[in-house]
């Protein structure tokens, strides 16, 4: 008997594989933070989406007694995550943000950006710094990739016609699928190009977008998990916020009088408040991080312009 054919006999219930996933996780010494962050939540997830459960349900299973062949796609899910060191997501196609699923594969970045939280919770309460949902009318989705921002988005402001653009022809593909599986082909328009590059005069209500912000020296040092995401997805330039500067120099004329840009920029926040010290950033702050996503209105740009860079 193969070591292979012992799992599958002995291993009965998800229980089980919960341990076995757990404890092959560690011993790997793997890297989290696609939309689980411990052993114990991937391989739970892992186990969920590989039968087929709800994702936030695991009691009610867990000592169930499973098919072989349900053994062996999870056999081959846990070893999969191991040598291959690819994102759970990868293996499943599925990603979640909030509870809402979205299809991915290795042509984009896993979604699980705070701004999708911050969509469902923050910006769609009483306490939200958007004063009425249904009030937006335009909404942009800068860099979409997967286009979850934008699925979210047409889900928050009913009223809303939404532009999605992104870089890559691939990510843009995957993105018609979420759009089209969503059933919002009629509300969210794809658009390929660099940043703001493929619209014409358009001003929106709302500018949405998760742009590339990882600095140089942290993506030389990126695990291989996160390295087997697009590159480009994550590359923001020696400091992490070249791309962020030219959203912040071109959002002005693109936002309507009364229109707010929500940005998401990782770890640069001190760089930013240093380098534009005239603009009041309102930092919007979810379960999960602080000072990594900001808020500006239209009218705080006014004629502020950023320092110079020191040189050297």
């Amino acid at each position: 008997m193969t070591e292979l054919d012992e799992r599958i006999d002995l291993f009965e219930t998800p229980r089980d594989w919960l341990r076995h996933a757990i404890g092959r996780f560690r011993a790997a010494n793997l890297s989290f933070g696609h939309g689980a962050t411990t052993a114990l939540d991937e391989a739970a997830y892992l186990i969920l989406e590989g039968l087929h459960l709800p994702i936030d349900t695991l009691d009610p299973f867990l000592d169930a007694k499973l098919l072989r062949s349900e053994r062996t796609r999870l056999d081959a899910l846990i070893e999969a995550r191991v040598t291959t060191r690819k994102p759970a997501a990868y293996l499943v196609n599925r990603a979640y943000i909030q509870g809402v699923p979205f299809y991915v594969d290795e042509r984009v970045i896993v979604p699980r950006s705070f701004i999708g939280e911050l969509l469902i919770t923050t910006l769609s309460d009483d306490e939200s710094p958007i004063d009425d949902p249904e009030d937006i009318s335009s909404v942009l989705d800068l860099c979409t990739g997967g286009g979850s921002l934008a699925v979210l988005a047409a889900r928050v402001f009913p009223n809303a016609a939404i532009d999605a653009v992104d870089l890559s022809a691939d990510a843009l593909a995957v993105a018609e699928r979420n759009v089209v599986e969503h059933g919002l082909a009629d509300r969210i328009r794809l658009l390929e190009g660099d940043l703001f590059g493929p619209l014409k005069h358009e001003r929106y209500d709302l500018i949405l977008t998760n742009p590339p912000y990882v600095d140089a020296e942290s993506l030389a040092a990126f695990p291989p998990e996160y390295a087997a995401e697009p590159r480009m997805a994550h590359a923001g330039g020696e400091d992490g916020l070249d791309v962020v500067r030219r959203i912040l120099a071109e959002a002005p004329r693109r936002l309507t009088e009364d229109g707010a840009l929500i940005c998401e920029i990782g770890q640069g926040r001190d760089r930013l408040l240093s380098e534009y010290p005239d603009l009041p950033f309102v930092w919007l702050d979810t379960e999960d991080s602080e000072g990594e996503v900001f808020l500006l209105r239209a009218s705080d740009f006014g004629a502020a312009r950023p320092r110079a860079k020191k040189k050297g």
